[in-house]
């Protein structure tokens, strides 16, 4: 028997200004984000199955959502609901640091 858990949120970044390419930066820095967070935390052989995926809207406002799966064995002792939280509130963390980076980007060029 094994124990998993999945986790949706939605970022309201707020910057619809972005080209294709930075958005895809965003998404893959994001996803990369918690993976890395994930395996830092358990072995590959305690990760049975890790689904990451990304989602960005561009409407009014940009819309990041980012949904994680994570199934680990029964005999794994981690709160897979805590580490799929804790993973995303640190991609959030560095996509917002990105973000920042490039406003800054664009303000220096003005």
């Amino acid at each position: 028997m094994d124990k998993g858990s999945s986790g949706k949120r939605v970022i309201h970044i707020g910057l619809p200004e972005l080209s294709e390419e930075q958005l895809i930066e965003i998404g893959e820095l994001a996803q990369e984000t918690i993976i890395d967070y994930v395996f830092d935390h358990l072995t590959r052989s305690e990760v049975k199955d890790i689904e990451v995926t990304m989602r960005i809207n561009r409407e009014e406002t940009l819309d990041l959502e980012i949904e994680v799966y994570l199934e680990v064995p029964i005999f794994v002792k981690v709160d897979v609901d805590k580490l799929i939280d804790e993973a995303v509130e640190r991609a959030y963390e560095i996509v917002e640091r990105k973000l920042r980076e490039i406003a800054n980007e664009r303000e220096n060029q003005a």
